[in-house]
């Protein structure tokens, strides 16, 4: 189904109900789930707040590090929810930022505004949001053509003997728990993933990780499947080990793109946050 492609916080069956009421459009006419898709078909679909909340700015901290009239370039800490879906309307990044850029609230999607990329809520590191119409458009281009550079620190499980290496499994909804993403699924999608190898410590290999495209969980499906789950990752890693893991270590460490203004490249860097540059301390005893 399109629509569960594209909307990963609702269920499919919550989709098909909103189907039935006519929430989904296709060029302007109503459509049941079954009806196929042709290319250029324009799709509409009113997607309503999380029990029937209305987004509210909420005044919490966010460490900016750039910001105009175009984009804002943020640090989003580990636990942040991006933006609002089911069963979470509040507490997001979204909320902050309807807080501290009110304007934010017509740019885009009405339930997503601004937003043109997301990290996991697990996930820490640098994000790039429009402030503009234009910026928003733009960045969702530069995006789609993988105009974009991102970079991560992930620490993985295991030694990983290469120095770099390509992962290229396609990704998709699990066969059997719909929440998870997985390489086997009904309905894969072309991913790739490279690595090359920064540090070797006993039992954990310190990667750089360059995903080319950007499924949803992608980077800890990949190398999850390949023996080496991202440490700390309790959906698709070790649930429990001996070592005490502050939390996932995968942290957004560079992010690149041409302002949509200027078309002037802009290149950001972020540091690993605290508690996991501690943790790697530690491992050099190990």
């Amino acid at each position: 189904m399109f629509l569960s492609q594209k909307i990963k916080e609702q269920t499919r069956s919550q989709l098909q109900k909103k189907i039935e009421k006519n929430q989904a459009t296709v060029c302007g006419i109503p459509r049941k789930s079954s009806f196929i898709l042709s290319a250029g078909d324009q799709v509409k679909f009113i997607l309503d707040h999380p029990e029937g909340e209305v987004l509210l700015p909420e005044n919490i901290p966010i460490k900016i590090l750039y910001h105009d009239e175009h984009v804002i370039v943020l640090e989003k800490p580990s636990g942040m929810v991006v933006h609002p879906g089911a069963g979470r309307g509040h507490e997001t990044l979204v909320n902050a930022l309807l807080h501290h850029f009110p304007g934010i609230s017509k740019i885009g999607s009405e339930e997503r505004p601004g937003i043109v990329h997301r990290l996991d809520k697990e996930t820490s590191g640098l994000m790039v949001v429009a402030l503009s119409e234009k910026a928003y458009l733009e960045l969702q281009r530069q995006f789609k053509q993988r105009l974009v550079g991102k970079i991560y620190l992930g620490l993985v499980w295991g030694k990983i003997t290469k120095q770099e290496g390509i992962i290229k499994w396609p990704v998709g909804r699990h066969v059997k728990y719909g929440d998870r993403m997985s390489i086997k699924t009904k309905k894969p999608r072309s991913a790739e993933t490279h690595f090359e190898v920064l540090r070797r410590f006993q039992g954990y290999t310190l990667l750089e990780i360059k995903p080319i495209t950007g499924r949803t969980h992608q980077i800890r499906v990949h190398f999850a499947a390949s023996g080496h789950p991202i440490v700390g990752d309790t959906r698709y890693g070790k649930k429990k080990t001996k070592m005490r893991t502050p939390r996932l270590f995968l942290h957004a460490h560079r992010l690149g793109f041409f302002h949509p203004e200027s078309l002037e490249r802009m290149d950001f860097l972020s540091p690993l946050p605290n508690e996991l540059e501690e943790f790697l301390l530690m491992g050099t005893s190990f």
